[in-house]
């Protein structure tokens, strides 16, 4: 176990989060710590609107510090941890939005403002901004006959420098940022249904892009399973925040690796943890108690497994700030 001493986030979830969700947030980030001093690697998947509520600020210090080795997410936390990069000033926060009317959101859309809860991401300088120089870099790729997958054409935006004119918040809060300088193993899965993946959508229909200069979900499905036969040695951990597809594509590698390919020696995700408000009575695979998980042949008995139902915005940064000893 770490032993550096424990700042006062952590001393404070320590001494007051003592039971029920409290409980198993502290306890779900020691066992993550776990995985950590045990040499394990660790996966975290991101749905829901997690860059646009700003985990920026402190997840980039867990990539830094090297306690995420790849990540899933869906392709609105790609592209959105950018937008507020360069767009952070043009935000509109709503937080009277439950009592909005229809008639105001309407006026929202006319103002280019899209609505995420209580925060509004401005259209023109957030989505915008960006086309121009990702497109470019898109379509420089398609004239070398070259052929990426979505988060490394955002890599190689970040990296080129052609952004940093826009910079609106500080750089070390750009969780995308401290990915490319890393150049983290990700995936995102369902990528074409994010803003920049319509986006694209359009340019192929326009014929000034090939829809293959994008690599696919089924080749994201290909390199993970790749990386997780190279790295599953040591245990693989799976820190999920929310459900849907950045959290059900990733965890079906395992199966798929012992079931279809017939890798039999292929091992269990070592660590399972996952926040959200799904219930599992309406049949939702994002609300599935872990235990289920065994039975789908991603879990195994023995696996530590934790669930906090509760709110990611709050959870997550406390479980982060106790693994970063804040």
């Amino acid at each position: 176990m770490n032993s550096i001493t424990k700042g006062p986030v952590s001393q404070f979830v320590e001494n007051y989060f003592l039971h029920f969700n409290a409980a198993t947030l502290v306890d779900a980030a020691k066992g993550y710590r776990t995985v950590l001093d045990s040499n394990g690697k660790m996966l975290v998947s991101l749905a829901g609107a997690m860059s646009t509520a700003e985990l920026g600020k402190i997840f980039s210090d867990m990539i830094r510090e090297e306690h995420v080795d790849i990540i899933s997410c869906t392709g609105a936390n790609l592209e959105e941890d950018i937008m507020n990069l360069v767009a952070h000033s043009h935000y509109k926060r709503i937080p009277n939005y439950r009592d909005i009317t229809p008639e105001y959101e309407r006026q929202l859309l006319d103002q280019g403002l899209n609505r995420v809860t209580d925060t509004c991401i401005p259209e023109e300088e957030a989505f915008r901004r960006l086309e121009k120089h990702v497109f470019k870099i898109w379509k420089d790729a398609e004239h070398k006959g070259e052929r990426y997958f979505p988060h490394e054409f955002m890599y190689k935006m970040l990296l080129s420098g052609v952004l940093e004119e826009y910079y609106e918040i500080d750089s070390k809060d750009s969780w995308m940022i401290a990915a490319a300088e890393r150049d983290l193993p990700m995936v995102v899965p369902g990528w074409e249904d994010s803003t920049m993946g319509n986006i694209f959508a359009s340019y192929v229909i326009k014929g000034e892009l090939k829809a293959s200069t994008m690599k696919s979900g089924i080749e994201y499905m290909t390199y993970l399973a790749d990386w997780y036969s190279k790295n599953s040695k040591t245990g693989i951990g799976f820190f999920q925040i929310g459900g849907g597809i950045a959290g059900d594509f990733p965890i079906c590698v395992v199966p798929m690796l012992y079931q279809d390919l017939q890798q039999e020696d292929t091992p269990f995700w070592s660590y399972f943890c996952q926040i959200s408000d799904s219930t599992t009575s309406y049949g939702s695979y994002s609300g599935a108690v872990p235990n289920e998980k065994i039975t789908w042949g991603k879990l195994d008995i023995d696996t530590p497994k934790f669930i906090i139902e509760s709110d990611a915005t709050i959870v997550a940064p406390l479980i982060f700030a106790h693994i970063l000893n804040r």
